[in-house]
């Protein structure tokens, strides 16, 4: 175990703090040497709040969790503030970044089911008002650095239409980290690197990790710390494809496992973009009124470098390795500092403690899900959040073993479903593989290695998991505790009575980049969208009546079939 986990005296020396210029004004501020409460400091304003969002990175993938990759910059900032392990996120890209931006769960959202797929009519609710919305009416200022992935279909779903000043990043899910390109499908490939509204041919050929914090950067250059500022800085990494520049691959060239390397590489170069923020956040004049929130998007996709250890599972399922997430705050706002806190938090807080934090109240009331935790996190209190669900699929395979009558006629434990509430955790349906993966050490990996821990049992579709005691998901307890489960099958009854219908609609011919100039981008006005409903309502009216169709509507007809074969398998 310690030989998996733990990391050496040589490699933190060789680099973690070696490579910090010590020489250098500290990149934080100075903090007390004990954990403690801490007299407030008084802000003149509403606080700046800077948003660090990665990508797929797991969560024994930080240096303070034990891993094999030096993380120097996030482990002193998470050192001096407060670390979260109790954290949890969603499974898959847009899911996570919905539920921050509008605080509500997917079935609030209409987003239960898989990712926004780049040639889907589809993109967050326009009737919600999101965060960065929220903060522009309490008077900030609000930027968007890097992924979206949040649908963009129309241009009324672009960041700059959805409550950001200025936007540069990408669309669509994942890109090529130099040229932008992504393909969703053989043949179906286009640029996508957008700055505002338009496309950023000329930035092509930078690595996206380090010209987002050079963005990151220039904005604070270019902006009076005298107004509030609201930064989101979504990175693409580690997300694949495994790219690196050389200079990072070089120091863990002893590292047997290939996609590892990378991976790793990958880790440190952003692991040294958020020391250049944090660098620029004193620089000019930011950093004695702001909060710094770094999170993960999802677990950690363990056939491309990431690890999730010790927790179960991976990317893509409801398992810990998939949900709980990597998270602190660091700011000298913070009443108790260099402390970690095991208070319940979801990804959905964020939107009503930040409003709180600016000034502004949100709630229940509006429609969140989410709750303003800041007092727990900076204070220790007491979370006001008890339960988390962390989502009904009504799309997703329905596991083969569950049903109605399995889940006491309250709950078809067929369908794919998760809950949190108290120290209980309930999994229904299929959660995805359950496997206990170690880090890919061994060149060979998976190899053999692969079967040492798989999921033993397929005829199941009920998990109970006491969390507290046993956060590893080794040992169910659902045949013990009927009661427990009998209990908690009802909180996700409740849950789903209060669902919207899921929305993910067929992909449209028409989002093909060839057809907007070779990037990925809009393709539909309203006009379009009616249009296309009024269509589907006269077919299923006139079902036989055959018509001569254009070219693009039989292509049209041909994805809607497909995609109504292959939704369930996409994640």
């Amino acid at each position: 175990m310690h030989a998996l986990t733990g990391f050496s005296l040589v490699s933190l020396l060789s680099f973690g703090y070696l490579s910090w210029d010590w020489a250098k004004p500290s990149l934080v501020a100075d903090a007390p040497a004990e954990a403690g409460d801490q007299p407030s400091v008084a802000p003149r304003q509403p606080p700046h709040i800077i948003f660090i969002l990665t990508d797929d990175q797991g969560y024994h993938d930080v240096g303070y969790h034990g891993s094999d990759i030096e993380t120097p910059t996030l482990d002193r900032l998470a050192a001096e503030g407060v670390k979260l392990e109790n954290y949890y996120i969603q499974p898959i890209c847009t899911p996570s970044r919905s539920q921050l931006l509008t605080g509500r769960y997917q079935i609030h959202t209409g987003l239960q089911h898989s990712i926004i797929r780049p040639r889907q009519p589809n993109c967050l609710p326009l009737d919600q008002v999101t965060l960065p919305q929220k903060l522009q009416e309490l008077g900030y200022s609000t930027h968007m650095v890097g992924k979206w992935h949040l649908g963009f279909y129309r241009k009324e779903c672009l960041p700059t239409r959805r409550g950001f000043d200025t936007f540069l990043g990408s669309l669509t899910g994942n890109v090529d980290y130099y040229t932008y390109d992504n393909c969703d499908g053989p043949g179906v490939c286009g640029f996508d690197l957008h700055e505002g509204e338009s496309v950023a041919w000329g930035l092509s050929g930078q690595y996206s990790t380090l010209l987002y914090a050079q963005r990151v950067s220039h904005i604070l250059a270019s902006h009076s710390p005298r107004r509030p500022l609201f930064l989101y800085v979504a990175f693409q990494a580690v997300h694949t494809p495994l790219q690196s520049p050389r200079e990072y691959l070089y120091r863990y060239r002893t590292m047997g496992n290939v996609a590892r390397r990378k991976y790793a590489a990958m880790v440190t170069c952003m692991d040294e973009a958020v020391r250049n923020i944090t660098w620029a956040l004193r620089r000019y004049g930011f950093y004695d009124d702001s909060v710094i929130i770094f999170s993960s998007d999802n677990g950690g996709q363990t056939f491309s470098g990431g690890s999730n250890w010790p927790l179960r599972g991976r990317k893509g399922t409801y398992w810990e390795g998939g949900v709980r997430g990597l998270g602190f705050v660091h700011s000298p706002l913070l009443k108790r500092k260099r402390w970690t806190s095991r208070a319940l938090v979801h990804i959905t807080d964020w939107y009503p403690t930040l409003v709180g934090l600016a000034g502004g109240t949100a709630s229940a009331a509006d429609g969140l899900d989410g709750y303003d935790v800041w007092p727990a996190i900076s204070e220790g209190r007491a979370s006001p959040r008890t339960e988390i669900l962390h989502n009904i699929d009504p799309l997703y395979n329905h596991a083969r073993h569950g049903s109605l009558e399995g889940g006491f006629g309250i709950w078809n434990t067929a369908v794919q479903a998760a809950i949190r509430v108290g120290e209980w955790k309930l999994l229904t349906g299929d959660p995805g593989y359950g496997d206990w993966i170690p880090p890919q050490t061994l060149a060979a990996f998976p190899g053999s290695w692969w079967n040492l821990e798989r999921m033993a049992s397929a005829r199941q579709a009920v998990w109970l998991f006491n969390i507290s005691a046993d956060p590893y998901e080794r040992e169910d307890l659902a045949g013990q505790r009927p009661d427990v489960v009998r209990a908690l099958l009802a909180r996700l009854a409740d849950y789903n009575r209060t669902a919207i219908p899921v929305r993910y609609p067929a992909e449209n011919p028409r989002a093909h980049p060839d057809f907007n100039g070779g990037a990925w981008g809009p393709w539909a006005s309203d006009e379009e969208e009616d249009e296309e409903e009024e269509e589907s309502r006269a077919r299923s009216l006139s079902r036989g009546h055959r018509k001569k169709k254009c070219k693009i509507c039989k292509l049209r007809s041909f994805f809607r079939k497909l995609n109504t074969r292959l939704m369930s398998h996409r994640i």
